[in-house]
């Protein structure tokens, strides 16, 4: 995987229901301490030598005819990790959270 940043933003097409449902596999069962941000969700995890901070933000959904997809935009903040533990940490999410398709 290309250099992770220490802040990424990106957008998800799931609810904040079904991000919840795969924290605990997508972090490998690292301990979470989550709030209520606003209308958003704030996770905060230790990993590694550092943390790493997770906000959920819902975002208006995508329409394509009938279809409604939800999204999320999702910042990840990392605290005090290098280069490699980003990384690792980031593939290891990005496998767990991947859907079917193309």
């Amino acid at each position: 995987m290309a250099d992770v940043p220490s802040t990424l933003v990106r957008e998800m097409g799931c609810t904040m229901a079904e991000f919840a449902r795969w924290l605990p596999g997508a972090t490998r069962e690292v301990p979470v301490r989550s709030e209520v941000d606003g209308e958003g969700m704030r996770h905060r995890l230790d990993v590694a030598s550092g943390a790493a901070e997770i906000d959920l933000q819902p975002l208006q959904p995508r329409r394509i005819a009938l279809l409604c997809l939800p999204v999320l935009r999702v910042t990840f903040r990392f605290i005090d990790l290098d280069a490699a533990q980003r990384s690792v940490f980031l593939t290891h999410f990005d496998h767990y959270t991947r859907r079917g398709g193309g």
